[in-house]
């Protein structure tokens, strides 16, 4: 195995112990809330309290991975993180308070993990494999998430609550040893890479050079096709966050399925994510090696993923059936993993040098999902009754990212 794709793997795993970190609270906040008595406005700071650390922290994290590189600054993220996540149990022991700052600090260390990796890929990857790693790092959110729900459960069953967070958390601390043995910054700074894929790199590191450089954050913020960006990972977050809060109270709720039935469905649509996200990056790779322009396979891509998942949301509000629910989620998140060939390959394109700052400036709207998508979610389900309203705006954000895309979106670099 050449030293990129293992660059790839441990980035992939690095973001798939992101996610069992961040979804375990979701099965493990139940038996939480029973024990120490919580209401549910108490549930929801907790719940919630995540996402201050993660967005307050995404722009200082970028800049700090642009001038001291992926490597040092994921591995002390996973530390981090995972050394937060071992004191969850410990912090709700004490106060709710202690909890909640607990929690802040672990998404301020998560909010470090992006960067880090697009950090990483600019610097191993060439342009005509850049899909491939971005969706390989990107797999780690599907299999995360269905691993946390698929786990999770058990352990609290069996050991506890306190559980799923000790080892879990022991998971990332080890982890995190394996990533500095294994992982460099570069490839001339690998002691074992072979002459020819160095060879084959060394033009990365003559493009992008070995010294932090300057960030033109005016400029960044100026630009169309940076913006094209900021909306369409706010739109693509949009569905993503939808499905992983929403989508087992929606086959529980409307489709009057078991617990049990409703977590299986529930894994199902990710399961889906996973192997068409891969294979639509493959696809693009592929085009792009044949000598399509950059900025037409990332527009094919991002429109067919956003518009595609747009029609599945649709007739996902329209589901009769526990199968044919089924059948719409797994389009719904299936097709619109198109977009990872799409919006999150194309920071590595646009400004290569500063992927890193530029995925942390997307990604802070990518967070707003997270927050103002469940909780208008709550709303909608409060004032109508049902999921159809929820569908079709999730549909309606769809749509509206393929047309800001369509028209100021490029894959041509931006940025030296």
């Amino acid at each position: 195995m050449n030293k990129r794709t293992i660059v790839a793997l441990m980035c992939a795993i690095a973001t798939f112990i992101c996610y069992i970190d961040r979804v375990n609270i979701s099965v493990a906040i139940i038996p939480m809330t029973e024990e120490f008595g919580w209401s549910g406005t108490t549930k929801g700071f907790v719940l919630s309290s995540f996402f201050i650390g993660y967005m307050a922290a995404m722009l200082p994290t970028g800049w700090l991975a642009n001038k001291y590189g992926g490597r040092v600054l994921m591995g002390v993220a996973l530390a981090g993180w995972s050394l937060f996540t071992v004191l969850t149990p410990i912090a709700a022991g004490i106060s709710l308070t202690a909890l909640i700052v607990t929690r802040i600090l672990m998404g301020v260390g998560e909010s470090a993990s992006f960067p880090a990796v697009y950090n990483l890929l600019a610097r191993w990857f060439p342009k005509p494999e850049r899909s491939r790693a971005a969706a390989m790092n990107l797999t780690g959110i599907p299999l995360g998430t269905i691993f946390a729900l698929s786990t999770s459960g058990w352990l609290v069953t069996h050991y506890g609550w306190h559980a799923v967070f000790y080892a879990f958390g022991a998971l990332g601390l080890a982890f995190s040893v394996v990533w500095f043995w294994l992982v460099r910054a570069r490839p001339s700074a690998h002691p074992h890479i072979s002459d020819e894929e160095r060879a084959l790199l060394a033009p990365l590191e003559v493009d992008i050079g070995t010294t932090p450089a300057m960030v033109p954050w005016k400029y960044l913020f100026s630009h169309s096709a940076v913006w094209a960006l900021v909306v369409n990972h706010f739109c693509a977050n949009w569905t993503l966050y939808l499905m992983l809060s929403w989508l087992p109270s929606y086959f529980r709720d409307v489709q009057h399925m078991s617990i049990e039935g409703s977590g299986l469905f529930s894994i199902l649509p990710w399961v889906s994510q996973f192997v068409v996200g891969n294979a639509s990056a493959h696809v693009a790779d592929n085009m792009i090696a044949r000598g399509w322009r950059v900025t037409h396979v990332r527009k094919i891509m991002q429109c067919t993923g956003l518009g595609g998942g747009a029609v599945f949301l649709l007739f996902a509000s329209q589901a009769a059936t526990p199968g044919i629910a089924l059948f719409t989620m797994c389009g719904a998140l299936g097709i619109g993993s198109l977009c990872w060939a799409g919006f999150a390959s194309n920071h590595l394109d646009i400004a290569p040098r500063h992927a890193d700052v530029l995925w942390s400036i997307s990604n802070t709207a990518g967070t707003l999902p997270g927050i103002i998508g469940v909780i208008a979610t709550g709303i909608l389900l409060d004032l109508t009754g049902g999921y159809t309203a929820t569908f079709i705006v999730a549909a309606a954000i769809n749509v509206g990212g393929a047309i800001v895309w369509l028209i100021w979106g490029t894959g041509e670099r931006i940025v030296d």
